[in-house]
């Protein structure tokens, strides 16, 4: 080429490396000897191809089912069940969804339950970082549930969601506090609040048992909810635990069975065994 001196490479082991695609200072700029086995369009694509964004949990494998949660006098409450369900086969018998933190607040998950791992896992560190700073504030439950509405937010835009809905109750100064949080960081506060199929079934029931009621008035109100939730829910136990949330602390029942009656006329189907209504 012009501009350039002749170059003789007569080495077997330079012109070896030549075709290799090594570099040598011999060779005049401008000249690019192709790796061993030419070049690949494929290679190349695939080094420029975008990289696409998580879908681990797209498809939730393990999930719970609805949380309902009811302000009364003094408090809040909240009740779920502890089924883990893999599809529709009830698996997991005993998964509590109903996570303390702090002092005054409890988080109810429905979902993905792995998920609402994470979810516990992230509170968990801020509760952490909170109380390291020692600086006698502890977050609310009203924080609590802002700092979940922005998680769940920013994993919407990634689109890599978390897939749960959560109610985030609490207790702080003379006042109760109950909050919903979904998927994509939908926010809102309430008197009474249900996730998943419990939003359809519970939520009138709650609102109108309202929230002038003592104690044993909002957790017979909740039972009333999750067993009405069983009748018609394939993926709902009657194992349930309830948390309530006074100026005293948190408290977390142990695990108990709810009581279920099925001899109402609208349960009968004896066409099914042959029989005439």
């Amino acid at each position: 080429q012009p501009g350039h001196a002749e170059v003789s490479i007569k080495d077997p082991e330079t012109m070896q490396g030549i075709h290799a695609g090594a570099y040598d200072p011999r060779m005049p700029a401008g000249i690019m000897m192709p790796p061993a086995g030419g070049f690949s369009a494929g290679a190349a694509c695939r080094s420029a191809a975008v990289v696409e964004p998580k879908t681990s949990t797209q498809s939730p494998i393990v999930t719970g089912t609805g949380v309902v949660g009811i302000k009364f006098d003094g408090g809040v409450m909240l009740a779920a069940d502890t089924l883990g369900s893999y599809g529709s086969l009830a698996r997991y018998l005993s998964v509590p969804r109903l996570k303390p933190f702090g002092k005054n607040t409890v988080v109810g998950g429905s979902g993905d339950l792995s998920d609402f791992q994470r979810v516990s896992a992230l509170v968990d560190e801020l509760i952490r970082y909170d109380d390291a700073n020692d600086d006698g504030c502890h977050l609310s439950p009203s924080d609590i549930h802002s700092y979940l509405g922005r998680v769940m937010y920013n994993r919407r835009n990634r689109f890599d969601p978390l897939w749960n809905e959560l109610v985030v109750a609490g207790y702080k100064d003379g006042e109760s506090f109950l909050g919903f949080v979904d998927l994509i960081g939908t926010m809102y506060k309430d008197d009474v609040v249900a996730t998943g199929f419990a939003s359809y079934i519970a939520t009138p029931l709650l609102r109108k048992a309202g929230t002038n009621l003592s104690k044993e008035a909002a957790k017979k109100a909740l039972e009333d909810c999750l067993r009405v939730l069983f009748y018609r829910n394939t993926k709902a136990s009657t194992r349930i635990q309830v948390a309530t949330i006074t100026e005293a602390g948190i408290d977390i029942s142990e695990p108990y069975h709810l009581s279920t009656y099925w001899g109402y006329k609208a349960f009968e189907h004896t066409e099914y065994h042959g029989h005439k209504k």
